[in-house]
Formats: structure tokens, C-alpha cells, sequence
């Protein structure tokens, strides 16, 4: 479905599809920190132990509080330029957020439409029925804490709303949709390591134009693709500039 927007002179104007995929590399400048950022450990923790299908299984109390703990963190950090630019290529585009990052920066910054690859960090959800999804403030009995034994309507107890290793990304059917349609497709703040988010550049139309920003691109990047090898703050205001 095209949108539209209406200007002075009563006529309308088509604008182009955009959406815009991040990563890690743009949450980093705002203080948050990934298991990357330490060789697999994520706070000090084994990444297997609080973000994996077996770590839930073996002790959902220690994922629990280590969950807790990013959203005290989350609850501290604030959207930078980066967020902050994204938002401003809406007076323009039709731009659709993809991101891999489970913090809210983007709503924060106030993107109108954003897509989570690998869950939402102020959500968690039932582990009877996955269908059912809270948002923590709602739910919480002490802020925005989950202890084990707190349940569901349903009676079973709540988990994070993440996207654990060896589980199946649910949105990346909606994400692919996104980027065959897309005009304009902007990759910022992401290596393009983790699968099967990184894929979704292969389902980019062959006339689509692609920008890659990272200070750390791949290797044997593809030549179609314009690079700005630079972190996120200032890879975007450089693409504004191409762009905006």
C-alpha cells in the first residue's frame, strides 16, 4: 500500500518505501552493551546461561534477574543523534524500522514503525501461550521486575519477551515483506553476522539502493552497495546528507 502525503498546493506527493535495519553498533552509542562487546560474555555472563532455549530451561531465575537488570540499564540510557535522524527521514520516506536490538530507543526517539527481529525488552510473555504478551510496567509487581513464580492469566510463569539462541524468529516473514518492497534500504550499526536477521539483505530488489553504515563492514561486500564506514552517530548525519 503507497502513502501519501499532502502538500500545499492540494496535489499528492508518493513517498518512497525506506526501511531501515539496525544493530548492536547503534545502541552502543547510547550506553548499551551486548555479548560482543566481550568475546561471549554479556554482562559477565555466559551468553548460552541468560540468552539461550537451554540457559531458560536449566534456570529461568538467574534469566530473570539478569533481564531485570537491562531494564534498569535500558531505563538509564537515552536515544542518541543516530535514533534521533532515523526519525527525521519520516518528513520524507515511508520508513519502516527493522531492528535485531530489544531496547526501545527507536520508539523513544519516536519512530512511528518499528519492527523487533528478536523480541522487546519491556515485554515478556506467558510460556503456556506465546500469543500472550505484557508489557512489563503492566504486569510488574515491584517496577519493572519479573521474579520467578510471577504468572500469566493462564497460571504459568512469565518469561522474557526475547528471542532466545536456537529459537525461531517470528517476525522475520513481516521483515522480509518489508525489504522486497522497499525502495531504499539502510543498514546501520550491524556487522551482518547474526542469522537469520543478516539475511534480509538478500531479499533486497535489484534496483533497491543500499547504504551500509558500520565502522566494521564485511568482507567481499557487495559493490552495489554504498559504504560509510563510520559509527552510527556520524555514519547517519552523512546519510542524511545523500538522502535526506
Amino acid at each position: 500500500m503507497q502513502v501519501y502525503v499532502k502538500i500545499t498546493t492540494n496535489k499528492y506527493m508518493i513517498k518512497t518505501k525506506l526501511v531501515v535495519f539496525t544493530g548492536a553498533g547503534i545502541s552502543a552509542e547510547s550506553g548499551i552493551k551486548t555479548f560482543r562487546d566481550a568475546g561471549g560474555l554479556w554482562e559477565e555472563h555466559r551468553v548460552e546461561d541468560v540468552a539461550s532455549a537451554e540457559g531458560w530451561h536449566r534456570n529461568p531465575e538467574l534469566v530473570l534477574n539478569f533481564y531485570n537488570a537491562r531494564r534498569k540499564q535500558l531505563i538509564e540510557a537515552e536515544p542518541n543523534e543516530a535514533h534521533r535522524l532515523i526519525v527525521k527521514l519520516e518528513e520524507k520516506y515511508d520508513v519502516n524500522v527493522v531492528t535485531q536490538n530489544v531496547d526501545n530507543l527507536h520508539e523513544r526517539a519516536g519512530s512511528t514503525k518499528v519492527l523487533h527481529l528478536h523480541g522487546e525488552l519491556m515485554k515478556v510473555r506467558s510460556t503456556k501461550d506465546e500469543n500472550l504478551i505484557y508489557n512489563v510496567v503492566d504486569i510488574s509487581k515491584n517496577g519493572i521486575d519479573i521474579n520467578f513464580g510471577d504468572r500469566c492469566e493462564l497460571g504459568s510463569i512469565l518469561r522474557p519477551h526475547i528471542v532466545f539462541f536456537g529459537e525461531a524468529v517470528p517476525n522475520m516473514v513481516a521483515a522480509i515483506k518489508l525489504v522486497t518492497d522497499a525502495k531504499m534500504f539502510c543498514i546501520i550499526g550491524t556487522s551482518l553476522a547474526v542469522y537469520p536477521a543478516a539475511s534480509l539483505l538478500n531479499y533486497a530488489p535489484v534496483d533497491t539502493k543500499i547504504y551500509l553504515v558500520d565502522p566494521n563492514p564485511p568482507q567481499n561486500i557487495s559493490s552495489n552497495i554504498y559504504l560509510i564506514t563510520e559509527k552510527a552517530t556520524t555514519g547517519v548525519t552523512k546519510l542524511l546528507e545523500l538522502i535526506g
